[in-house]
């Protein structure tokens, strides 16, 4: 497999508190070295796309960054859907976990892990 690896301007802003959050996850679930952080959308969810935030290898197609010292991978299609979008962590009484502030979302639903663009 022919993993092309084009690194260009991030599309994307991750907070410093989601980055520290995702270090922790790395070190914590052992994530092989060599495995980014994959950042992406895929059909479904309540209102018709839903985020793909995981850690995974490096993928044929992908474009790569590097965001506060963090490798993230993503498929070149995906960034008509992300760009500007900033990932934050909340951490409140009611609710916990990654945030995504995704200025191309015409709408979103109530848990905020899917979108319609």
């Amino acid at each position: 497999m022919n993993t092309q690896n084009n690194t260009t301007t991030a599309p994307l802003t991750i907070t410093e508190t989601a980055i520290s959050q995702l270090k922790r996850i790395f070190v914590d679930q052992e994530i092989p070295e060599g495995h980014g952080l994959r950042v992406g959308v895929k059909g479904g969810g309540c209102s018709g796309f839903s985020y793909i935030l995981g850690f995974d290898a490096l993928q044929e197609g992908d474009e790569t960054f590097e965001i506060g010292g963090l490798q993230v991978y993503m498929q070149k299609a995906h960034g008509l859907y992300l760009m500007g979008m900033e990932i934050d962590w909340v951490e409140g009484i009611n609710n916990r976990g990654f945030s995504f502030n995704n200025p191309n979302a015409k709408s979103t639903c109530g848990c905020g892990s899917s979108f319609d663009a």
